[in-house]
């Protein structure tokens, strides 16, 4: 039988072997196709629009880019490691230096009826695009979180011909993500920050607040980047502003995945662009935000992936170890507004998570304005009253 055995099992043996090497090279193959096709490959710089899209359209075209190349003076492109960052810097050399930080879902361009007032005021402002907005590049292969953006705003205050830091160098004012952003950065940098505004922050939004499978699709890491990418991608093209409102009108009849006023994040992002209280949007400007998110969707490359991984790292929630820090700031130099109809950065949420660790109200100027999350271009006269009010600005 050994005989046998010999005579037959070697055939039998190798065959099994074969198989399974096979098996185990076919596997190999399919996933690494699959890594390929799904997991793309992430380059250290995706370069803006002013390198690749700009350069390719006619003058009839760049006249309707809905964020004009020309909405603020003073535009310089600044070199940084990380990509370029379109800056903006204008009003009188000596005058009260305030430094804007915009939203996620925007471009600098929501904060011009801010901005532009206070320069004709007397005051010096810069705005800049974040990374991967606007007309910014987006750094590819670095978390968009509170490092990467602290390092930009010191990248964008060093371009200056003048100076911006030191005691007391500068004002920030900071909207939605940026004010998340700003809280941040006024927390490590506490003398360089002679008064911090924030316009319906982020940093404190309670995670709860987010519908949970849209908290599991963005960071658990389940969906392929690719095909997570063309989802986001879809969804911004939506009208969804209608949607937001439709929920909030009939809570007892909303049939989507997050309900009980749950937002997913994309839905969270847009109210940058449109008051969701309002259906359809109600003024010209709020449907030119919106326009220019959906340009950005087909002419910067890299807003999608930004988009993303701000979601997943910036300073949006449970950001309390910072906003502890600020609490230490001398009374009267942080002021918050709120909406008092946003229902992303809910007013009695921020009461009561919020303004106990900066102190209170005798620490902080604390103010609910009318309008929703975008109320900083929706009621920009109601925002420049307060921040005219807290400077002492007559």
């Amino acid at each position: 039988m050994e005989a046998v055995s010999k005579c037959f099992g070697a055939p039998a043996e190798s065959r099994s072997t074969a198989v399974i090497a096979t098996t185990v090279v076919t596997t190999v193959a399919l996933i690494s196709l699959a890594r390929f096709a799904l997991l793309p490959r992430k380059r250290a710089v995706i370069p803006g629009p002013l390198t690749t899209s700009v350069p390719r359209l006619s003058k009839a075209e760049i006249a309707k880019i809905p964020y004009s190349l020309d909405t603020f003076p003073g535009a310089r492109d600044v070199v940084t490691p990380y990509g370029n960052v379109r800056v903006y810097e204008f009003g009188p050399e000596d005058g009260r230096k305030v430094l804007f930080i915009h939203g996620i879902s925007t471009s600098c361009m929501t904060l011009k009826d801010v901005a532009i007032p206070l320069a004709e005021k007397g005051c010096r402002v810069m705005l800049f695009d974040i990374f991967g907005r606007g007309f910014s590049d987006a750094p590819g292969d670095v978390p968009y979180d509170t490092r990467l953006f602290v390092t930009q705003i010191l990248l964008v205050l060093a371009s200056s011909s003048l100076s911006w830091t030191g005691d007391n160098g500068l004002n920030v004012i900071g909207y939605s993500l940026g004010g998340g952003i700003a809280a941040n950065f006024a927390a490590t940098f506490p003398a360089m920050v002679e008064s911090l505004i924030l316009l319906a922050p982020a940093g404190l939004i309670r995670p709860e607040n987010f519908g949970r499978a849209s908290r599991l699709i963005f960071t658990s890491g389940i969906i392929p980047e690719r095909i997570l990418t063309w989802i986001t991608k879809h969804r911004l093209r939506q009208p969804i502003a209608s949607a937001v409102s439709k929920k909030l009108k009939n809570p007892a009849n909303d049939m989507s995945p997050h309900p009980e006023g749950k937002e997913d994040y994309v839905e969270a992002a847009i109210q940058e662009a449109v008051d969701p209280v309002d259906e359809p949007p109600q003024t010209p400007f709020e449907l030119q935000v919106l326009d220019y998110v959906h340009w950005s969707l087909d002419f910067h490359e890299g807003f999608v992936p930004a988009f993303m991984s701000t979601i997943r790292y910036a300073p949006l929630m449970e950001q309390r170890d910072y906003w502890r820090q600020l609490a230490k700031r001398r009374p009267g130099t942080t002021a918050v507004l709120l909406g008092k109809d946003d229902n992303l950065i809910q007013k009695d949420d921020y009461a009561e998570d919020a303004l106990p660790l900066l102190g209170g109200e005798d620490n902080v100027y604390w103010r609910i304005v009318p309008g929703s999350h975008n109320f900083p271009f929706t009621h920009g006269p109601d925002t420049l009253e307060h921040i005219y009010e807290f400077w002492d600005m007559e």
